[in-house]
């Protein structure tokens, strides 16, 4: 067994300890902790408490202790005179595995052409389903080695990371394999979702009308059976529009993959109603993007216990209205945020930066953007040991150069972590993408 490290001291620590999991959330239930110490074992905290407490614990134990100054030395850096801990942010939504860019797209949306027209003429997610067809393996590993890098410099320390680029069995098995070669790169935890139903592919469009049903027994019989058997996903997700799969088909696959064992996750009234009722049905875990929902909408994920999962970077990158995230927390509503980092819609993939601005423009106090990139965007993921600072939680952590964790979101993600700890390691400043 390895040797507890002290790690420390912090002026505060902002633990996010035991918060409320649905629901509003004011900043006087957040726990604010001063001359922090992190006793750590084997990638999981131990103890946090008074640092001076933990040195004269560690007179008596076999403890090794790390002190920051002596962090920043060894990496000839200057040591800020402050810093604030708080727990690793958690991103539950991105698609980081693809290769190819969309910069057309984006320029011709910027000249009045809208993500539809874009995607009915060859552009948009079948453009990235070419280049990633083509690319190796060991290519996309390698482009999303360099993601990884920069949401581990941006604090993120757990991403839940999407196919769907594939949009073949063949193709999707490269994605998925790849994206498990993530899991052990030494980065970011990672969370695979199958998203084999994002697009119908072309070979599914014919002169008879489009084949979705077809093309999803395929998936359901030749894919969802090797994910299991290799272990690459435990999650299911569908993009529920009408020219993507109507609800009328996504509903008998989802029901299918559930029965199977799946979590499911849906994307759900990006543009068009219809998805946020089909997850409050289910009882999805959780339902993603939402811009287009009602209050019904919303009541209905309430019913089905479904997380809503606010993506404010596809609401920037395509110009559209963000979630209704106040709505969906004064209805009682659990709320993640997540980057829905894309090569598309939402290239941006800053997850601080995006939930900064969404608690502005939505009224969101500081403890419910918080708990939507930690604690709520951990249960989104259906994990259970990570978004915390508590004795049993992964040590999963982020150093930001201040005493006072309000700068933090004032400042909109320009203020970057000053050090990142991912499963109990280390990590130096990285340079950004």
């Amino acid at each position: 067994m390895k040797k507890l490290k002290l790690i420390g001291p912090f002026s505060k620590a902002l633990t996010l300890k035991d918060l409320p999991q649905c629901g509003s959330l004011r900043d006087d239930q957040l726990e604010v902790i001063s001359n922090v110490g992190i006793l750590s074992q084997e990638g999981q905290i131990q103890r946090i408490d008074d640092w001076h407490k933990l040195v004269e614990y560690s007179k008596h134990h076999p403890i090794e202790i790390q002190r920051v100054e002596s962090i920043f030395e060894s990496l000839n850096l200057p040591c800020p005179q402050h810093l604030t801990l708080t727990p690793g942010l958690v991103d539950a939504h991105t698609h980081i595995c693809y290769a190819g860019s969309r910069a057309r797209d984006y320029a011709d949306r910027l000249n009045g052409i809208s993500y539809e027209e874009i995607a009915a003429r060859g552009g948009g997610i079948r453009d990235t389903m070419h280049h990633t067809r083509k690319a190796s393996e060991n290519e996309l590993v390698d482009l999303n080695i360099k993601r990884l890098r920069a949401h581990l410099s941006r604090g993120v320390t757990t991403v839940e990371i999407k196919s769907g680029y594939g949009l073949s069995v063949r193709d999707e098995l490269k994605q998925l394999r790849a994206i498990k070669r993530l899991s052990t790169a030494g980065f970011s935890r990672v969370v695979p979702t199958c998203l084999a139903a994002h697009v119908l592919p072309p070979e599914y469009r014919t002169a008879n009308g489009d084949q979705h049903q077809a093309y999803l027994t395929e998936i359901s019989t030749d894919l969802l059976p090797i994910l299991i058997k290799e272990g690459l996903a435990h999650r299911v997700d569908a993009f529920i529009e009408p020219n993507a799969f109507p609800v009328k088909v996504a509903k008998p696959y989802l029901e299918y993959a559930q029965s199977l064992g799946f979590k499911l996750t849906v994307h759900a009234d990006q543009f068009c109603r219809g998805g946020a009722q089909l997850a409050g049905e289910l009882k999805a875990l959780s339902a993603d993007h939402l811009e287009a929902s009602t209050r019904a909408d919303l009541e209905a994920l309430k019913v089905g216990g479904v997380i809503a999962t606010a993506l404010p970077g596809a609401s920037m990158g395509l110009g559209i209205q963000y979630t209704p995230a106040r709505e969906a927390l004064d209805l009682g509503l659990s709320l993640a945020i997540a980057s829905d980092w894309n090569p598309g819609s939402a290239p941006m993939g800053h997850l601080l930066m995006q939930a900064s601005l969404l608690g502005a423009a939505q009224n969101l106090s500081a403890a419910e953007v918080w708990a939507g990139i930690c604690t709520r965007a951990a249960d989104a993921l259906g994990l259970s040991n990570v978004g915390q600072l508590k004795a049993g939680y992964s040590t999963d952590m982020i150093a930001f150069p201040t005493d006072d964790y309000r700068e933090i979101l004032y400042h909109q993600g320009m203020m970057a972590p000053s050090l990142v700890w991912a499963q109990g390691t280390l990590h130096p400043p990285l340079l950004p993408y």
